[in-house]
């Protein structure tokens, strides 16, 4: 699926999801459900709105804090002082999916680092105002959750307005766009149509920032596409003479019966760090959440010395993380990263008993509608040593396998 944003009035967090909500309306209750499971309070009213202006019809995402809390009610007039590290154990407490967690954690993670390059603080000890508030925590893992839903492949968009004038801020007023929105908008296409205002808000800017860490920058689809679906999604702001939304086009380029994805692969080379050293930071690199696998081979570089080829793959949320863990457990000073295209076969696990245990099973089904079965070596271990795993492996693939229909 490939997903062109077209930014009219601008980009806040409720925008986006306002806009994605109208396009996948089926996806919306389960997104409410994910940021209830955030930790939203139960007073707080949390809602999709149908919503209308002089010209346009789409949806809104509503966070309104009670009014019993001495604030008024709306989004934007709540001001929240929560640092970086707090939001992070609030999200890994969640009892979210892991996927979602990981990837709203990856959000926030940029608006740390923008935070922490304004202020000259640590990333951990950055402590968020206006994006710590639980209208931002929903915008996060709102959007995180119908990201990780639809998994786009690819994506593309329109200029972003650059807006003008000063907003108002827990640091005192500052221009527009703010400094932090600043950073993380570096390297995209913005355009100034004459509207002032901030029109980008700091979540705003770090899920565009998201979307090219995932998916790469915005680029054209590559091919041609079917429209599939769109939405709009309104902001608070009234524009004068322009509707205050973002629109979202949903086109479907991929082929049917496979999954394909974008994924970060890390290779660097090592010379000069001991084998034994180098597999406790491969292993730490390999438990590392995202990480899909860590591949080691020998080779001859410069100067004709041997030195251990390193390749990481990882899913393009953590990517930012891997590379850090891989400075941290190496010695490396310089590595090579990249977002690849990844296709795989559609497959499920099932459990198929084989001499009275458990073996894990995984099927795939191919291209021409065959399905294969493989059983899982980690569930294999058993008595009878090599010749007792075949026959477990020949029993549970058997039981597995699927069953030819019934010709009588």
């Amino acid at each position: 699926m490939h997903l062109q944003f077209d930014i009219l009035g601008g980009v806040a967090g409720d925008m986006f999801i306002a806009a994605l909500a109208d396009a996948w309306p089926e996806h919306g209750d389960g997104m409410l459900a994910a940021v209830r499971a955030a930790g939203l309070p139960a007073d707080w009213e949390l809602g999709i709105a149908a919503h209308r202006d002089h010209v346009l019809g789409g949806k809104r995402f509503q966070v309104v804090e009670p009014q019993s809390h001495g604030h008024a009610h709306g989004r934007g007039k709540h001001e929240g002082h929560t640092s970086h590290r707090a939001i992070v154990t609030l999200l890994r407490k969640s009892g979210l999916p892991p996927a979602v967690v990981e990837r709203a954690i990856a959000i926030f993670g940029l608006l740390a680092a923008a935070e922490s390059q304004v202020h000259g603080v640590a990333v951990d000890d950055v402590t968020f105002h206006e994006v710590g508030a639980w209208d931002s925590v929903a915008d996060v893992v709102g959007a995180a959750w119908l990201l990780e839903q639809l998994k786009p492949r690819s994506w593309s968009a329109s200029p972003v307005p650059l807006g003008g004038g000063r907003v108002a801020t827990a640091h005192g007023p500052m221009p527009v766009p703010a400094p932090a929105t600043a950073i993380l908008l570096r390297g995209f296409r913005l355009v100034d149509d004459g509207i002032p205002g901030e029109r980008v808000t700091p979540t705003g800017a770090a899920l565009l920032a998201h979307l090219r860490d995932t998916l790469g920058p915005p680029a054209p689809m590559a091919q041609a596409g079917r429209l599939a679906r769109s939405g709009t999604g309104f902001g608070t702001r009234e524009l004068p003479g322009l509707s205050n939304v973002l629109r979202v086009l949903a086109f479907e380029t991929a082929a049917q019966g496979a999954d394909s994805d974008r994924i970060g692969v890390i290779e660097f080379e090592v010379d000069d760090q001991t084998a034994e050293d180098l597999s406790v930071g491969l292993e730490a690199l390999r438990a590392l959440p995202g990480v899909l696998d860590v591949v080691q081979a020998p080779a001859f570089g410069k100067k004709g010395r041997l030195v251990t080829q390193v390749r990481v793959l990882c899913r393009r949320e953590r990517l930012s993380e891997a590379i850090d863990t891989c400075f941290l457990e190496t010695t490396t000073l310089g590595l090579r990263w990249s977002l690849v295209a990844r296709r795989s076969l559609p497959r499920t696990g099932v459990d198929a008993g084989a001499a009275g245990l458990d073996v894990a099973v995984k099927r795939a089904t191919r291209p021409d509608g065959r399905t294969t079965v493989k059983a899982e070596i980690g569930s294999l271990a058993g008595p009878g040593g090599h010749a007792g795993r075949q026959q477990r492996r020949a029993q549970a693939e058997t039981a597995a396998a699927p069953r030819e229909p019934d010709e009588s």
